[in-house]
């Protein structure tokens, strides 16, 4: 009701000069109200066009705030997912570490102990050994000096036999032997003089019993020497394996620790992903919270004041058209165009001319203060004053101050949104755009190493395949060579036998040969014929059993050096074998480690690239809202310091230019 008021305000004081005469109060009071409901017109509409945006402002930022809150709800889940899963496996690591160490500590006292104990056997088989091998050598001086018996002797050369008492694997039965044969010379060993035959050879017995003693021996030392080589070749492996074993357990634990503290780094980073997320969600949502208070009250506010423009619409277009009806605006043309003719003609020449002076000082202070200020308000205010009427002028610059006093109002409303949205959109942005960036960096690096897992899989299965062909060949060829080998031995083995079979023939039948006699008669001279005993070949003897003795012992050493190539040959597949197989199986792992961690980068880089893709269009949306933002907030032309410099300068301005119209001084 208050531009009704006006309006009857105006229609009391509404004398103005010449313009009395043509138009009556009514009708200028008509026309006022008219301008009246048209200015409210625009202004409602004005406010409408105003709330639409705000109200679209409200609505796009809370559907980004809502998916801003659903979207860290989400990733908090996940991040608190991932603290469990890191957490979890570092446990579940640092006790397979645990068992690793408990491993590690068993197989290295087994190697000692081990080491402990093959140190132990060797030394009873130096022992051993070195008695088979005096007692050997005895055997073999005393079967030589029994058998230089067929001839006389000194009875000093017994001596070699009677030492074979001392030895300590001498059975008791081979030293009664020993003594009865010693015992067979009644003066034994003590006789010195004269010297004389010891006596005749006379059995063959005691040189059989010292080489069947001797063969005894010689296959015990082997059997001890095989026995000997199986052990050491056994606690090689058992080395071997365990080495492998610690090897292997503490590349394992150096696996696993390394694991255990990216879970642990991992773990976290999540955590500190999870605290960023939720403080920028608790923001979020406090931030929705404000706007949809503000923005509900906003809306009240606006259905309240367009509930009151329409009600002050209806009022004015009501008092036009009562003013308008012939009661009032007839009654006015009829009676108070002369009356305001006659009563206010002095009045009105009085004030003209006191007016026009003040209206001129206004038009002139107003036109300079638009130079000072470059104010073009001020400028087109100054042609208005000079023009209109002296009444209309001070309402018009009343209306100005007021008018420019709420756009500033209105403007310092602006501002204070238009930084807090800009502040808001800035800081969205910057977020975004840093997480845009360090997720491109994320899924490079993912990418990357996805392609490398690829490579190394790939170069494992090779390496598998490569090591599965070579071990198959392997086994081929030991098994091959291991038969080459046992068929040697064998015939080394039964050459053996057939040549020791043909010198025993050989020696049994020349040891005879040399007792045979051909007593020769004195007979009368006949025919040359032979004079000694035949003998047998016994030149010819002695390079034929020489030969089969050196074959004899090319067999053996043919027998001995397959068996120490077998040997060999088996500890070399045994130690490729064992070592492919521990490669192998480091190789597999390796498969089986790279193929889940493949797993899981995949499904990490999806993780990602959806984030990425929700990301871009939080930041789409954040630089398209600050695209809207700037034609109000930053792209205005002038800074707001200086538009409200300037427009307290026009408030002023307008102030003074009434002081002069109400004749106050302003000096």
């Amino acid at each position: 009701m208050g531009l009704i008021a006006l309006a009857l305000f105006g229609f009391c004081h509404a004398v103005q000069g010449r313009e009395a005469v043509a138009v009556t109060p009514v009708q200028k009071v008509i026309q006022l109200m008219d301008g009246m409901l048209a200015k409210g017109k625009e202004e409602k509409h004005t406010e409408q066009v105003q709330f639409a945006t705000y109200k679209q402002f409200c609505d796009d930022t809370t559907v980004e705030k809502q998916r801003a809150i659903v979207d860290a709800d989400e990733k908090i889940d996940v991040l608190k997912a991932d603290i469990e899963k890191y957490t979890a496996t570092a446990e579940k690591l640092t006790k397979e570490i645990a068992e690793h160490d408990e491993d590690i500590s068993v197989w290295t006292g087994d190697e000692k102990a081990a080491t402990k104990v093959r140190e132990i056997e060797k030394a009873n088989y130096d022992a051993i050994h070195k008695d088979y091998s005096e007692s050997v050598d005895a055997l073999q001086r005393a079967i030589t000096v029994v058998k230089e018996q067929s001839h006389d002797r000194k009875q000093a050369s017994l001596v070699q036999v009677s030492a074979l008492k001392e030895l300590k694997l001498m059975p008791d039965e081979a030293r009664r032997t020993i003594d009865a044969f010693l015992q067979q010379d009644p003066e034994g060993l003590a006789v010195t003089a004269p010297e004389a035959a010891g006596y005749e050879f006379q059995s063959h017995g005691i040189v059989e019993m010292l080489e069947k003693l001797l063969d005894e021996f010689m296959q015990e030392r082997t059997t001890l020497e095989k026995e000997e080589m199986n052990g050491k070749h056994a606690y090689d492996m058992l080395m071997q394996d365990l080495n492998a074993q610690i090897k292997q357990a503490t590349a394992d634990r150096t696996e696993k620790s390394e694991a255990k503290a990216k879970n642990l780094q991992s773990k976290a980073d999540a955590e500190g992903d999870l605290k960023d997320t939720s403080d920028t969600r608790k923001a979020d949502q406090a931030y929705l919270e404000d706007l949809t208070a503000t923005c509900e009250q906003k809306a009240n506010d606006f259905e309240s004041r367009q509930q009151l423009r329409t009600e002050e619409l209806e009022a004015i277009s009501k008092a036009i058209e009562i003013i308008s009806s012939g009661a009032v605006a007839g009654s006015a043309e009829k009676h108070l165009p002369s009356l305001a003719q006659e009563g206010a003609t002095a009045l009105v020449s009085l004030r003209a001319t006191t007016q026009h002076t003040a209206q001129v000082r206004v038009a002139e202070f107003l036109q300079r203060r638009s130079e000072e200020l470059k104010s073009r308000v001020l400028s087109a205010l100054a042609v208005r004053v000079s023009n209109d009427p002296f009444e209309k002028v001070k309402k018009m610059l009343k209306d100005l101050v007021v008018r420019l006093m709420e756009e500033a109002n209105e403007e310092a409303d602006h501002k204070g949104w238009c930084d807090t949205e800009l502040s808001t959109n800035e800081q969205t942005r910057k977020e975004k755009t840093e997480s845009v960036e360090t997720l491109h960096a994320e899924i490079d690096q993912l990418e990357a190493s996805l392609s490398k897992l690829a490579e190394d899989l790939t170069e494992l299965a090779k390496a598998v395949a490569e090591l599965d062909a070579a071990m198959s060949e392997a086994t081929t060829l030991r098994q091959e060579e291991k038969a080459t080998n046992e068929q040697t031995i064998a015939d080394a083995a039964a050459a053996q036998t057939a040549v020791a079979q043909a010198l025993t023939v050989l020696k049994e039948f020349y040891a005879k040969a040399g007792d045979a006699t051909a007593f020769v008669q004195q007979q009368p001279a006949g025919p040359e014929i032979f004079d000694a005993p035949y003998t047998g070949m016994q030149s010819e003897n002695g390079g034929v059993i020489g030969m089969l003795e050196v074959i004899e012992s090319d067999f053996a050493r043919l027998e001995a050096d397959t068996k120490s190539s077998e040997a060999t040959s088996q500890k070399e597949y045994d130690t490729f074998m064992t070592d492919s197989k521990v490669d192998k199986e480091s190789k597999v792992k390796d498969i089986e480690h790279k193929t889940a961690k493949k797993q899981d980068e995949s499904q990490t880089l999806t993780v990602k690239s959806e984030d990425l893709e929700g990301t871009q269009k939080e930041l789409d949306a954040a630089l398209a809202y600050f695209d809207k933002l700037k034609p109000s907030c930053v792209d205005a032309g002038v800074s707001y310091e200086d538009r409200v410099a300037r427009r307290k300068e026009e408030i002023e301005s307008l102030q003074e230019a009434l002081k002069i119209l109400n004749g106050e001084d302003i000096a």
